[in-house]
C-alpha cells in the first residue's frame, strides 16, 4: 500500500476508483475506534464502482501506520490535522470528509479546524450518551495507562490492540519500547484529559454551538447499538443547520457495541446514498433520486 510522510510519521493508506468522470470531489472516509481502515474496503469498492474516488487511511497509532505517543493537542485533533495534509499530498481538498463513531467525530474537527480543506460531511454511527461516555475513556486510555504503570512498555506492547498494530507494522515495537513509560502514561492521561472534556451528548466532546457552526451539507445516518444510539444521529441533524438525516431499515440493539460489518447487508444503499447525496452537493440543481 502507499504511504504518506506526515510530520514524522508514516501514514499507510489505500485510494479506491479511478474513474474518468471526476466531476465528484474526493471522499476521505474514515474508521471508528482505533482500528485499521479494512472494515470499509467492501464500501469504498461499491462507491468507486459508482465514480468515487475514496480514501481510506490508517490514522497515526492505527492500523499499519506508525505509532507515536506524542502530541500537545488531543489524539482526534491530531488525526484531524494529518488527514489535510494527507489530502493536500494527494490535491484532494476539498473533499467530501467523512466515517464512522470516532471517524465522524474526527470528520467534524476537521471542518473546525480546517473548513476551506471540506466540501460536505457523511457522518454514521455518531457517538454520545452516558453509556459510551462510561466506556470509550477506558478503551482508548485507561487500560494502557494501567498496562503501563504495572508492566511499563512491555506491558503495552503485549495488550491485544498494541500486538495488532506491530502485527501490522513491526517497527511500531521498536518505537513503543524505546519509549519511557513516565512519557507514555504522560501522554496517554494528556489525552485522556482531553476527551473526558466538554459535553457527553449528542456528539462527545462537541458543544452544540459547535454543531451549529457546520456550515456546509451533511449527511447523518444514526447508529444502532448503546454506544452509537439512533438519539445521537438524530439530535445532531437538528443541530446541524440542514442536515440530511438517512435512516438504514434498523433498530437499536441494547448491546455495547455492533462491528460495522453488521452492515454489510446495507452497504449498496449506503453506496448509493452517498453517491447522490454528493452529486447534490457538486450540483444543487439535481433532485434526489
Amino acid at each position: 500500500m502507499p504511504i504518506a510522510h506526515i510530520r514524522g510519521v508514516n501514514i499507510n493508506y489505500e485510494i479506491f476508483g479511478d474513474a474518468a468522470d471526476h466531476s465528484l470531489p474526493w471522499l476521505a472516509f474514515v474508521t471508528g475506534g482505533r482500528r485499521g481502515y479494512g472494515e470499509f474496503i467492501s464500501l469504498a469498492t461499491k462507491l468507486a464502482t459508482k465514480g468515487c474516488r475514496v480514501l481510506l487511511h490508517d490514522r497515526r497509532n492505527t492500523g499499519a501506520s506508525d505509532v507515536l505517543i506524542a502530541g500537545d493537542d488531543g489524539e482526534e485533533e491530531i488525526w484531524a490535522d494529518d488527514l489535510v495534509l494527507l489530502l493536500k499530498q494527494l490535491n484532494a481538498t476539498p473533499a467530501f470528509i467523512g466515517g464512522t463513531s470516532s471517524g465522524a467525530r474526527m470528520s467534524m474537527l476537521v471542518y473546525l479546524r480546517h473548513p476551506e480543506a471540506v466540501r460536505a460531511l457523511i457522518l454514521a454511527r455518531i457517538t454520545g450518551g452516558a453509556f459510551a461516555a462510561g466506556r470509550l475513556p477506558n478503551m482508548y486510555y485507561g487500560q494502557f495507562i494501567k498496562a503501563a504503570n504495572e508492566g511499563g512498555m512491555t506491558a503495552v506492547c503485549a495488550t491485544e490492540q498494541y500486538q495488532e498494530r506491530i502485527t501490522a507494522n513491526a517497527g511500531n515495537r521498536a518505537r513503543l519500547m524505546a519509549m519511557d513509560p513516565k512519557e507514555y502514561i504522560r501522554v496517554m492521561e494528556h489525552w485522556l484529559s482531553i476527551f473526558l472534556k466538554g459535553p457527553r451528548a449528542p456528539v462527545m466532546g462537541l458543544t452544540d454551538a459547535q454543531l451549529r457552526s457546520i456550515m456546509v451539507p451533511a449527511l447523518i445516518v444514526p447508529g444502532n447499538d448503546n454506544t452509537h444510539a439512533s438519539v445521537n444521529g438524530h439530535a445532531a441533524a437538528k443541530l446541524i443547520p440542514g442536515a440530511e438525516l438517512f435512516e438504514l431499515p434498523i433498530k437499536d440493539q441494547d448491546v455495547p457495541l455492533l462491528p460495522f460489518s453488521d452492515w454489510a447487508p446495507h452497504e449498496p444503499a449506503l453506496a448509493k446514498k452517498f453517491v447522490e447525496f454528493m452529486r447534490r452537493v457538486v450540483n444543487p440543481a439535481l433532485v434526489a433520486a
